[in-house]
């Protein structure tokens, strides 16, 4: 579980992170060069094909694109381990060396991955496409940076990371093609299916959350999301969320408004714990989300539904329906 830090210290780390960025594209510079071949900068592998290094700044957006691109593709993902907050991560010298060697960068964008930013600006590779989520889905930073958890948006980055495929390598155009077809119809289908059912089935239910990062999939699932927006944001954000609010989810607890909780397991500050508790005592069910995949070495589609089915099993015992 992730301490709750608060937004300037973040941002007094991140600062402090650009400093380090400088320092490691240098590094970055003499220790790899950008690799090169035909077919739009695409590296040969073992078996005379063409592979496209690919980095991508957290393993939710590497999963979806290693499953996108196959044996076409080598993805790297930067933020692997849930115990990391990717809001205040630092890059490392290796984290440098990767972005400079890949051929396409997937970063989220909205503020959320600065770092990120950071590193891509200070290791230019020869060119490289880089897909920023925040910029395709037209979420400017301030907004709501938790676009993986949008299935809307989900969807227009497999659109986006396949297109940019076949763009880089368009003789396995193809291939993408059909890699885009299995992983939509195939490797998401319980994904998807779960979304549909949980939306004809318990669409306008209120809900309690503990942060902005459950609003995307609110939103997705038809849920009505009780809990102040300024309280979910402060949350997210490190800032210390007013009393006002405090007090207004003391009372939806209390009188029963909301019917299921949902909190960020990876953020769970006092204020939280305490909501967690309340919600517990009154016989609200409570299920929880992470920010990124957990366990690490589960699949995008695994870590969601295992979350859509708590998200359903809570709705179930609090409906009964």
């Amino acid at each position: 579980m992730t301490p709750a830090i608060s937004r300037p210290a973040r941002l007094a780390r991140i600062a402090a992170g650009g400093l380090v960025v400088a320092a490691l594209a240098a590094t970055s510079a003499c220790a790899t060069s950008s690799p090169k071949s035909s077919g739009g900068g695409a590296s040969g592998n073992a078996s005379g094909g063409k592979v496209i290094n690919v980095v991508a700044a957290e393993n939710f957006w590497g999963s979806i694109a290693t499953q996108l691109g196959g044996s076409h593709v080598k993805v790297t993902s930067i933020i692997t381990n849930p115990a990391t907050d990717p809001h205040d991560y630092e890059p490392t010298a290796a984290d440098a060396r990767t972005v400079s060697g890949a051929q396409y960068a997937i970063v989220n964008g909205i503020g959320y991955d600065s770092w990120a930013d950071k590193l891509l600006a200070s290791n230019p590779g020869t060119g490289r496409t880089e897909l920023k989520v925040g910029d395709l889905v037209g979420i400017k930073p301030g907004g709501n940076p938790h676009r993986w958890y949008s299935p809307d948006n989900v969807h227009q980055v497999i659109e986006k990371i396949t297109a940019d495929y076949k763009k880089i390598d368009p003789a396995n155009a193809a291939y993408f093609d059909q890699q885009k077809n299995d992983f939509e119809n195939k490797s998401l289908g319980e994904y998807s299916q779960l979304i549909s059912q949980i939306k004809s089935k318990y669409a306008g239910t209120p809900i309690g959350a503990s942060e902005s990062i459950v609003t995307p999939l609110a939103e997705g699932l038809g849920l009505k999301m009780l809990t102040p927006e300024s309280f979910l944001d402060a949350i997210s954000e490190g800032t210390d969320p007013t009393a006002q609010d405090k007090a207004t989810i003391d009372q939806q607890i209390k009188n029963k408004q909301i019917k299921v909780y949902v909190y960020n397991s990876q953020n769970s500050t006092p204020d939280i714990q305490a909501q967690v508790n309340a919600a517990k005592a009154a016989g609200i069910p409570v299920t929880t989300v992470t920010e990124t995949l957990d366990p690490a070495g589960d699949t995008f589609q695994q870590w969601q539904v295992g979350e859509l089915k708590g998200i359903e099993q809570a709705l179930a015992k609090a409906t009964g329906k």
